[in-house]
Formats: C-alpha cells, structure tokens, sequence
C-alpha cells in the first residue's frame, strides 16, 4: 500500500485564511484594537491619517460581517492535521468477478494490472452445464418454431370454416407458451454470459470498465458457480484512509476539504465518512 502525507481541513473561515496569510503579531494587535475601541467618528479621523488604501471597520461593521480576527500562526493554515494514510480503490468501483457456472477454466484474457472494457471477456469455462442451457435454448426454439407453425395452419383452416375455433384457441395458447418458455431459457443462457461460441463454453465477463487488481484464476483449474474469479477496479476514482486521535476525531466533518501528496504530487478531495466508532487496533 502506498504511504501518503493527508492533511484534512476544517470548514475554511475567514479567521482561519487570515491566520494563514501571514503577517505580524503587531498587526493583529492593530486589528484587535480596531474592533474594539474605534468610534465612527474615529473611524473618520483614522482613515485620513492612514495609507489610502487601508479599509477601517467599525466594531459594529465587524460584528455583522462576522469577522473574526486573530494573530497569525507560524507554520501552515491553522487547524490543519497531518495524517500519513492509505490509498485505496473506491469500494462502489470495485467489483468481484464471479464463474457463473461450474467448469474448467480453458482461457484467461487479462492478467493483474492489465486494463478492461465493459463487456470484455476476462475467461472462458468449459461446463457441461453450459451445454445444457444452450441445448435448452436449441429445443425451446425448435419448439415455439413448430408451434407458430401449428398457429398459422389453424388460422388458415378456422378462416376456411373446416377447423373450429376452439382448435384456434389451443394452437394460440400453446404458442404464446412455447414463446415465454424460450424467453425463460434465453434469460438463463444470457445470466451465465453466454453469447455465441461453442456449445459447452460460457465466457466470464467484465461487469465493468478498469483494471484487473486481482486474479485467483489459474489456467485449467477446476471451479464451482460463484467462485471468485478476478477483482476488477475503475481506478479514476480512489479512496484515502487514515486514523484520527480522538481529539482530532471531532474536529473532521464530511465535506472538509483534503490535500493528499503522494510521490511528489498533489490532488485535493473531500472527506466522505468519519467512523464514529473507535478502532482499538489503531
């Protein structure tokens, strides 16, 4: 895992970007009396004998602005928290490919840290049960074939007044049944991943765009339904991790902004979650 340097930011007030911008102490002193001794008429006589472009504030100016003023703090924005802390891939950009049916594997297409497409194919099993839905899908067909064939031959003898009609209504339930038991079959085949391709052969299949972070498939290897294939990530987005003292714990909300620097480089984010709950391996 890689190591980084996170410095999580309070909500930014104005007292905390004038602590940040530098200054002496003599002149928050000035501030300070400013805001609280000045007059309005003061405030007049002050202004003429100062620089011009000063701006000088009533207390009671001050007070509905909500300004705060303070002395400045040597060494970076005041409440900032250095955290050394963890990169990791977004958990709702992680997804856990799966075997959907049981077999040997006979092909592997991506290995660790290659990239993925949507859709692309990342293994094929060989199964006898793939066999089986794809001859059902095969027998399903051949069977609403024939009854939409059975379904036109009545229409034609009911229209010719030689078959009666409850013949019609038979041949029409029985296709829209051999119909709906095709779809059924076809819903099956296409939950495996099963496209066309040989008949006893299933490819597994990128749910979504990335890269492949991990592999627990090995070529020729026996699995069952559901057994974890490969792990594959959308690294466009990650995840930053680190542990706050208790005392720091508090002063961290969702949406503080974050600066992460890792390898020389910087990015900025938001905080999403702070565990209310103590950790007492850290």
């Amino acid at each position: 895992m890689t190591k980084i340097i996170m410095r999580a930011l309070a909500p930014v007030t104005l007292a905390l970007i004038l602590a940040g911008c530098g200054g002496t102490s003599s002149s928050g002193e000035a501030g300070e009396k400013a805001g609280a001794e000045k007059t309005e008429g003061a405030e007049a006589n002050e202004a003429n004998e100062g620089p011009k472009d000063a701006v000088t504030l009533s207390a009671q100016q001050i007070a509905d602005a909500g300004i705060e003023v303070t002395r400045p703090t040597v060494g970076g924005v005041a409440g900032a928290i250095e955290l050394s802390a963890t990169i990791e891939g977004d958990p709702q950009g992680v997804q856990v490919v799966s075997a959907s049916v049981g077999g040997r594997l006979v092909s592997l297409t991506r290995n660790l840290g290659q990239p993925v497409g949507r859709g692309d194919p990342l293994a094929i099993i060989e199964s006898r049960e793939a066999a089986s839905l794809k001859a059902e899908v095969e027998a399903a067909r051949a069977r609403a074939a024939l009854a939409q064939s059975n379904l036109r031959r009545e229409q034609r003898l009911f229209a010719e007044r030689v078959s009666p009609e409850q013949d019609l209504v038979a041949a029409r339930t029985a296709a829209t049944e051999a119909s709906i038991a095709l779809r059924l079959a076809q819903q099956q085949l296409s939950a495996t991943g099963s496209g066309g391709g040989a008949l006893n052969r299933i490819a597994v299949r990128s749910p979504i765009a990335g890269q492949v972070i991990a592999r627990s498939a090995t070529l020729g290897q026996t699995v069952a339904a559901d057994a974890e294939l490969f792990r594959v990530a959308n690294l466009s987005k990650v995840t930053v991790a680190t542990s706050l003292v208790p005392s720091d714990a508090g002063r961290v909300k969702p949406g503080a902004r974050v600066e992460v620097t890792a390898a020389g480089r910087r990015q900025e984010g938001r905080v999403t979650f702070v565990s209310p709950v103590l950790d007492e391996t850290t």
